[in-house]
């Protein structure tokens, strides 16, 4: 089972059948899958600023950001290019060799796309790979990402195609799936995952994971995300996914698309440094480094350096930044080496 050839015919079935397996024969196949294309000790990190938050159209029933839901969100317009830069320098000197800029709008209007792209220009000026996520995309407007030169495109699906019309019903799956080929014709490298507990079944997070498998091109960042619940939305007091049952979905993913980054990602506030570490283990190798992840808060960056230390995991450098990050992160480090030595003095 520890065949690393890629596929995309998978059945949800055979994905049902992986996620049922015993616990330790999972994580397993998984992290040696995992060794074979990746080195174990190295993570990506991307940092995630909201570029324009709330008032969206959109009746996402886990979003904060939604203009149907009171959750009490201060509503702010597109930021300006130079404090999005700013940010991005700021991001850079903590350790991230990726900056995702995230919009709260259905689909971005032309005008405000030529001001992504001023921002994405001015990130990619600083020796930093370039992410957004705007929503649905024309063919057109892909096109103009690429040409601006941006690296990667976030759309997640969220959930199975089974399960979507419970969560979302102002966009249908199948637009999802239409913006991914819009950007996946472009040469842009896809970002696409999904949310874990949602009121969901095992069976729907495999047809997601399935769904995602079988793509014509495996996304190259696949993110898991654990639901944060927010008051006032209709997903607000959903019953908690139990810990395994996340990790079990992180080592299938891994599995099924072997040479995709598997990202960690929202629900890390929640979760323990040992459920962390399992999901490294089971093949998770990206995170969103920072406090902040659009509009909910994500560990501390010293917290995650910290654990980092603790795990024997290191930071995996751009290619461009490496000696400059490296040397950021060392002192980093040091730094709170520094610091743990006094609080034990004291």
């Amino acid at each position: 089972m520890n065949d690393i050839t890629l596929r995309h015919d998978w059945s949800r079935l055979e994905i049902e059948q992986l996620l049922a397996l015993p616990f330790m024969e999972l994580i397993y196949r998984a992290q040696s899958i995992h060794r074979s294309r990746f080195d174990p000790n190295k993570v990506q990190v991307s940092t995630l600023l909201s570029i324009k938050t709330g008032a969206c159209a959109e009746d996402c029933g886990y979003c904060s950001q939604s203009a149907k839901y009171n959750t009490e969100l201060e509503r702010e317009k597109l930021l300006p290019v130079e404090e999005v830069i700013k940010a991005a320098r700021s991001a850079k000197e903590k350790g991230a060799s990726r900056f995702c800029m995230g919009a709260a709008w259905r689909n971005p209007t032309d005008k405000n796309l030529a001001r992504v792209i001023e921002m994405i220009q001015g990130v990619h000026e600083l020796g930093m790979e370039t992410c957004v996520t705007l929503g649905m995309l024309t063919e057109k407007q892909a096109a103009q990402l690429k040409q601006a030169g941006l690296d990667y495109y976030n759309h997640n699906l969220d959930t199975s195609p089974e399960f979507y019309g419970n969560v979302i019903s102002t966009r249908t799956f199948q637009d999802r799936l239409d913006t991914l080929e819009h950007v996946r014709a472009q040469g842009i490298n896809v970002c696409s995952g999904g949310i874990l507990g949602m009121g969901e079944s095992r069976s729907d997070r495999a047809s997601m994971l399935r769904e995602l498998a079988n793509l014509p091109e495996h996304p190259e960042s696949v993110p898991i995300n654990m639901l944060v619940q927010v008051e006032g939305t209709p997903l607000f007091g959903a019953d908690k996914l139990e810990p395994f049952e996340f990790i079990r979905t992180i080592a299938v993913a891994r599995i099924l698309m072997p040479g995709s980054y598997v990202r960690l990602s929202a629900g890390r506030n929640e979760m323990s440094d040992e459920m962390q570490a399992l999901c490294f283990m089971a093949g998770a190798n990206s995170i969103f480094y920072g406090d902040r992840l659009l509009t909910t808060d994500n560990p501390e960056a010293d917290a995650d350096l910290r654990l980092f230390q603790r795990l024997g995991l290191e930071f995996e450098q751009h290619s461009e930044l490496q000696a400059t990050e490296a040397g950021c992160t060392k002192r980093k480090t040091e730094q709170i080496e520094r610091e743990s030595g006094a609080a034990a003095l004291n």
